[in-house]
């Protein structure tokens, strides 16, 4: 990104930094610094996001088999070769006929009825969600069955906060009617910012947990005061 480092230095993972900074950081920061330069870039917040993910994939996935069905799976294991998976990877990709393949690629998709794919990390993927609902789960064994379920889904184009967090200095967040810009004008700034999108989203969910229904983040409990709904005793929330 020679416009983001135009004097070459600065990149990730860099062997000369005194302190060690891990990518995520690094990316996290430079997407959060004063000059916006790095979140309006039409690539970088893309590329990073894959890179992070692709690390995710090659770290923390695993297989699981059944115990009965382990010798069987790893002698298959061991006679598949990267050729054979890598045919057959495209041929599922470009959406081809499974009819007429060969006995080796047979016996690569053969694995795919015993062995299971835990990637828990990797958010957005089947595992994680499997993760949340047995999360969900323990705190009903724990806590008992939920008495609300909201959904909570704030409009960041309809909504002043965000024109301020976009740097539009002109909103006056005093006045009960704000005047904004046009409805084309905010959608165009919610699709070129969309780091603001989720700093908007954040500050709305823990105003709305804060004040409204009375939770304190740093000691993570009910305020003494509670809430509308008088003192939560827990909660759990999920993103899509």
């Amino acid at each position: 990104f020679p416009t983001l480092f135009p004097f070459g230095i600065g990149g990730f993972e860099s062997k000369e930094r005194s302190v060690p900074l891990s990518f995520q950081q690094q990316a996290a920061y430079y997407l959060n610094i004063h000059d916006r330069s790095f979140r309006y870039h039409n690539s970088f917040l893309f590329v990073c996001l894959n890179i992070i993910q692709r690390r995710q994939a090659h770290l923390y996935t695993y297989f699981t088999v059944k115990k009965s069905n382990f010798s069987k799976v790893a002698r298959s294991l061991a006679s598949v070769s990267s050729t054979v998976l890598n045919k057959l990877a495209k041929r599922l990709e470009s959406e081809s006929c499974l009819s007429n393949i060969s006995p080796d690629e047979k016996n690569a998709m053969s694995l795919l009825k015993y062995v299971n794919t835990i990637a828990a990390r990797i958010p957005g993927s089947h595992a994680s969600k499997i993760y949340v609902r047995n999360e969900i789960r323990n705190y009903f064994g724990f806590f008992g069955l939920p008495q609300l379920f909201f959904t909570f889904n704030p409009n960041p184009a309809h909504s002043p906060i965000f024109q301020v967090m976009y740097g539009d200095l002109s909103v006056d967040l005093t006045s009960r009617f704000p005047k904004l810009v046009s409805a084309r004008e905010r959608a165009i700034r919610l699709a070129h910012d969309p780091v603001a999108a989720a700093d908007f989203y954040e500050f709305s969910f823990n105003c709305c947990f804060r004040y409204l229904l009375g939770w304190d983040f740093d000691k993570c409990r009910s305020t003494d005061m509670g809430g509308i709904l008088g003192h939560l005793r827990a909660f759990y929330g999920s993103s899509e």
